[in-house]
């Protein structure tokens, strides 16, 4: 038996594809660079963070049994990842991302999740068959909740018995992915991180900052939400108010990924026993570490 993970990731496990250039980039340039294949996906990738800050994350995720797959699980057991309990497809095969960054930021991004959307509700088994949890007896602890999942299984996760305890973290993976996350806003249970970008999606409008988009979530019933905008500012909004800070100025040399060690640091610091205040600074702080090269920990 696998040992008891202290977190849940569910969603996305696969291989990132990401070409870097210290050029700025422009539709349709050819620039000298580096291409690197690493383990990735928004709930992988917060994984990695939380081990990194001394847990055992266990991952709900779907992962074939092709050559890809076997790889990605030796790696995560390399890096004292639960992946006990992952779904392991037959016919389906390991999913990946592919990315293009420059110094000017993400160019291009495709995410290939088909296989984590085909199966579907068949990695929360072991939350309902007594392995992680059951309906009469469900999981209690936290779980990172990505995007990438179907809208109809987000869905279902709002109102399922199985997540009525958890204290459920939840990010979209993509900005085109945003609005799946509107039947999990009004949880109370939830929190919701978004960038900027995808508040705006989730609000359908226009927003100036962090601190303006904050609030207007929150006005539209989510419990608690956690805006970012890049190296500017951070708000965090619940009923005790909003609460906005500014990242320590870094060099960027790296995009893909920092929403996702924002969110892990921030589910840490809230776990050690942090305040809102510091526990925003500490996950600002470990994202501004993670783009400018170095590994928060």
């Amino acid at each position: 038996m696998a040992p008891a993970p202290d977190i849940l990731c569910i969603g996305s496990c696969l291989w990132d594809i990401i070409g870097r250039t210290p050029s700025h980039m422009r539709l349709g340039g050819d620039v000298p660079g580096r291409i690197s294949r690493i383990p990735g996906g928004v709930a992988l990738n917060i994984a990695m963070t939380l081990r990194r800050f001394g847990l055992r994350p266990g991952i709900l995720t779907a992962i074939g049994r092709d050559p890809e797959g076997e790889q990605l699980v030796a790696e995560c057991e390399h890096l004292g990842l639960v992946t006990y309990f992952a779904y392991r497809s037959e016919d389906l095969p390991t999913d990946r991302y592919m990315a293009v960054e420059g110094a000017n930021g993400l160019i291009a991004a495709i995410a290939d999740a088909h296989s984590l959307e085909a199966a579907g509700e068949k990695i929360l088994r072991p939350l309902e068959d007594g392995r992680l949890g059951s309906p009469d007896a469900p999981w209690s602890g936290p779980v990172a909740l990505d995007g990438n999942l179907t809208t109809d299984l987000l869905g279902r996760i709002a109102t399922s018995p199985l997540f009525s305890k958890a204290d459920l973290r939840v990010a979209p993976a993509s900005p085109g992915k945003a609005e799946r996350l509107l039947p999990l806003m009004g949880h109370p249970g939830v929190t919701v991180y978004v960038n900027l970008e995808e508040a705006r999606i989730l609000g359908h409008r226009e927003f100036g900052d962090s601190d303006q988009a904050a609030r207007a979530l929150l006005s539209q019933g989510a419990h608690r939400v956690l805006v970012t905008d890049g190296g500017r500012s951070a708000s965090v909004a619940d009923a005790s108010g909003v609460l906005t800070q500014v990242p320590p100025e870094v060099l960027v040399t790296r995009v893909t990924g920092a929403g996702d060690t924002f969110l892990a640091a921030h589910v840490v610091a809230e776990r050690e026993g942090a305040g809102r205040e510091l526990a925003l600074a500490r996950a600002l702080k470990a994202a501004a570490l993670y783009v400018s090269g170095d590994t928060p920990s």
